[in-house]
Order: structure tokens, then sequence, then C-alpha cells
């Protein structure tokens, strides 16, 4: 890929909504597969009292949209301003109670989670039919769009297309012992390609810093596929 490209892929601008600053993609085709759109308000006639306590809006109680469900609330019900990043809000939003409660849990994944994938680790990668597994480094790339993998080939797999995850462990949880992930197996589609194809991931075998590395990047990849379906169903 050209470093044009890359840099067209990446470009953001600031706009504007009724609910706050945004930092969006240049193009949407090229916006984050974790992202959420914001949601349409419940108009101001519809929604006479709080939809949380059922105070009645008049001079003094003032009614207020989240910004993440678009419902009306009052001050106390809805007083919070908290970051929403999956809507690329610059500042802090209102949010009701519930919507705040799950941004903020959100956020360690935008904060400690999402800079883990970016960085990357190394794996054995197993790609389709493939019999001999490849040592390659697999990390998220700039715009959250790819999944790349890069040895002695390089691949891209768009992350909106992958259909399924595993995480592979080793352990006796029965037992009492810690169970360990060393490993996932992704389902994707491939553009122009029937069915779907598999990619499996392998930890190395020590315990060097390079393992933990890997392992920190299997659990951050599976939240943030948590997430990917969460924003398919909303």
């Amino acid at each position: 890929m050209s470093s044009e490209v890359a840099a067209r892929r990446d470009a953001k601008k600031l706009v504007r909504s009724p609910s706050g600053l945004r930092m969006v993609p240049e193009h949407r085709a090229f916006g984050s597969p974790f992202g959420l759109e914001e949601p349409q308000w419940v108009p101001d006639k519809e929604c006479p009292r709080c939809m949380q306590c059922d105070a009645k809006f008049d001079f003094l109680t003032r009614k207020h949209h989240c910004r993440r469900c678009g419902k009306c609330f009052c001050d106390k019900c809805c007083g919070q301003k908290v970051p929403l990043r999956r809507m690329c809000f610059v500042d802090p939003v209102r949010q009701c109670a519930e919507c705040a409660l799950v941004s903020h849990k959100e956020a360690e994944f935008y904060d400690k989670q999402l800079k883990v994938l970016l960085s990357g680790a190394t794996f054995l990668v197993t790609l389709g039919d493939t019999e001999k597994p490849e040592t390659m480094v697999c990390r998220l790339s700039a715009n959250q769009r790819y999944l790349l993998l890069e040895g002695d080939s390089r691949h891209e797999i768009e992350i909106a297309r992958i259909s399924a995850v595993q995480v592979l462990t080793e352990g006796f949880p029965a037992g009492g012992g810690n169970v360990r992930a060393t490993g996932m197996s992704l389902q994707y589609a491939a553009p122009g390609a029937e069915g779907t194809t598999q990619l499996k991931l392998t930890a190395g075998e020590d315990a060097s810093a390079s393992r933990r590395q890997s392992t920190a990047w299997l659990a951050a990849m599976h939240k943030a596929t948590k997430l990917l379906y969460e924003s398919r169903d909303q």
C-alpha cells in the first residue's frame, strides 16, 4: 500500500454535531468498525417526563438528551459528562447513568488495550489450508480497520469481515489451576472468496517478554471482537 493511500485512509476532520465536536474520518468508508453512530434523539414533544425517574419537565426541571442512547432525562438522571470514544467525541459528553457506566468500561479498551493491538505481537500464523505456520507480527492498523500480518509474506484482514473468534487456552480450571491463553482462531470472509477462511495465531512456548506481549495482545483482541459484535447489533 502506498503512503498516499494509507494517509487517505487515516485522514480525519473535525465536525460539529448537535451533541458536540467530533473527530471523524475524512471518508466515511474508512471509519472504525468499533464505532457507533449518533442516536436519533427522542423528540421533545414525546417526552414530557424524565424517562428514568418520571419527573415532570417544567421551567425549573429541564430536559436533557443522553448522547449515547438519545433518550430524554432530567439533570439528576443525566448529569454526568463522560468520554464517548466510540462516537469520536472530542470532549466528554452528557450521558445517562446506564450509558455512562458502559462508556466508562469501554474507556479501558481505548486507553489500554487498543495501544496493545496497535503495537502488535509475534505469533506462529496458519492461514487457510497452509500446512506450515509462519512467524509473523500481528497488529491492528492505525485506522482500526485491518488486522495486519507481516513476516516473509504480508496479509491484510478487514476487521469487519471477521465472523467468529475462539480463544485457544491451556490449563485445568476444574482442578483449580489457571487457564492461559495460547492462541486464537478467527473465521473471516476474504474478498472474492466463497465461504470463510480460518486464521490461527499461536503464541510462542517460551516465558519471555515476547510471550507475555502475545498473551496481552490476545486478550485485547478478544475484547476488540466483543465490541465489534456489539456495534453490529446497534
